[in-house]
């Protein structure tokens, strides 16, 4: 079923109440709640399978436990009342994660074993998504993962372009560096989040030179990978007066960052990497693939 726009929902914009933030610390009950029901209508009232058995063996696998409720419960009422009564923020998004990757990738291809349905994958996952907005929860299922929002304006105008645009298989790399980037921020390992995020730079340059069958190294870095994006004149010449500001982006943004602050020996004093430090990078990174991405695409 759609997300419905009632009179409550109305009132408390009008009233100011509802969060204009996001917060990463906590899963409302009545989120959880509307999870479930949205995942009751993705998966039917009947099915030849039984997609709660296939999601509490997973997890009972990776958390090391035999069941996650008790031996007399069922598959789903283990699963959802976990779910519900979890403290664990980290768990409640390993579940929710996983269904809906459930849903994405085995309902969607499999459609014939599930009746009764309520909403498409699709649906399902647009209603999670408005479900996290609704509730100022800062995080969105796109391209298979869960990832963190920092700004939804960001995420809507550049993050999700890039995702789309890393689907195609020439950034097949690319998109499984900057997916491993998004997970590395959300769990907080911002070094590595740094690290991915200037491995997906370097593999979209060198997929697109691939692509061109401009010459480069496998060992080239990311100034060297500029420099034959610029003398290639992917960035044409007559705009690169106006685009100084993006070669030093491109040169000294997420590679300075990245080098700085994770790329090399700190000593015997740990240099801790901010989240700020860490949200700019990934954001940063997103732009400049989506502009090299869209500049290649319009390339003749």
């Amino acid at each position: 079923m759609p997300v419905f726009d009632i009179f409550s929902k109305r009132q408390k914009r009008q009233r100011g109440e509802v969060p204009d933030v996001y917060q990463y610390e906590t899963i409302h009950p009545e989120l959880r709640v509307q999870v479930i029901h949205t995942l009751r209508d993705a998966f039917g009232e009947d099915s030849d399978t039984d997609p709660y058995k296939f999601i509490h063996e997973i997890l009972c696998r990776e958390y090391g436990k035999f069941t996650l409720g008790e031996s007399y419960d069922s598959d789903e009422t283990s699963v959802v009342r976990f779910f519900l009564q979890t403290k664990e923020i980290e768990k409640a998004i390993d579940v929710i994660e996983l269904t809906f990757q459930y849903i994405d990738r085995y309902v969607r291809e499999n459609a014939h074993y599930f009746y009764a349905q309520k909403l498409t994958p699709d649906q399902a996952i647009e209603d999670l998504n408005q479900r996290f907005l609704e509730h100022g929860v800062g995080y969105q299922y796109e391209s298979g993962f869960i990832v963190r929002v920092d700004s939804h304006l960001i995420h809507a105008e550049v993050v999700r372009p890039t995702l789309t645009m890393l689907s195609n298989p020439m950034y097949k790399g690319a998109n499984a560096e900057f997916l491993s980037a998004h997970e590395h921020y959300r769990k907080r390992r911002y070094k590595e989040c740094l690290n991915d995020c200037l491995k997906t730079f370097e593999s979209c340059i060198k997929a697109i030179c691939k692509k061109r069958r401009w010459p480069y190294n496998d060992s080239d870095g990311a100034s060297r990978l500029v420099s034959i994006v610029f003398e290639r004149q992917l960035i044409p010449t007559f705009m690169q007066s106006h685009f100084s500001a993006l070669r030093n982006t491109l040169e000294a943004g997420v590679p300075t960052v990245r080098n700085r602050l994770s790329g090399h020996g700190q000593g015997s004093t740990e240099v801790p990497v901010p989240e700020s430090i860490a949200g700019y990078a990934l954001h940063l990174t997103a732009s400049n693939i989506l502009l090299l991405a869209r500049a290649d695409e319009e390339m003749k």
